[in-house]
């Protein structure tokens, strides 16, 4: 459920500035869309995993919050991300 550092180095180097910037919004966002794309298929075939699905939902939540910051400061970058992760831009 969680990612293995190979796949965490790939995501920053791939949306991070450098391969040390894992703070921007567009690292984290990136981040969690891969935690919440690896807990679907989990909570798809663990369908009584409630703990799992609350955790799901928090990191979805944190993820809107981040892309609606992004929206309000870099639109730009918004739309760029959510084309490249192919999520919706509500």
């Amino acid at each position: 459920m969680s990612l293995k550092n190979e796949q965490i180095k790939d995501i920053v180097k791939e949306f991070g500035k450098d391969d040390k910037d894992t703070g921007s919004s567009e690292v984290q966002i990136a981040l969690l869309t891969a935690r919440i794309r690896s807990l679907t298929e989990h909570a798809k075939d663990n369908k009584k995993d409630n703990h799992s699905r609350r955790g799901l939902v928090m990191l979805v939540s944190q993820r809107k919050k981040l892309l609606k910051y992004l929206r309000r400061t870099n639109p730009e970058s918004f739309l760029k991300l959510t084309q490249d992760l192919s999520i919706r831009r509500n």
